[in-house]
């Protein structure tokens, strides 16, 4: 109920308020989980890996297609 009043005096949603207290209290070490800061580097990681395995398949069509050109007489 606490977080409800708090919420309606904010003019936010209840659960908008709890998710952020949650969150705070992940990213303060009182509560396990995955902080605010490791899920921004796992986002960026996951990103990076996709355009690296993009690239990785270009990489590999070129050498694919030069290798061929070598081979004709």
């Amino acid at each position: 109920s606490a977080v409800r009043h708090v919420a309606g005096l904010l003019g936010m949603s209840p659960e908008t308020l709890r998710l952020w207290q949650c969150r705070y209290e992940v990213d303060a070490g009182v509560k396990p989980g995955l902080t605010t800061d490791a899920a921004a580097e796992i986002k960026r990681l996951q990103k990076e890996n996709a355009e690296l395995r993009k690239a990785n398949e270009i990489l590999k069509a070129a050498s694919v297609f030069f290798a061929k050109e070598l081979d004709r007489p």
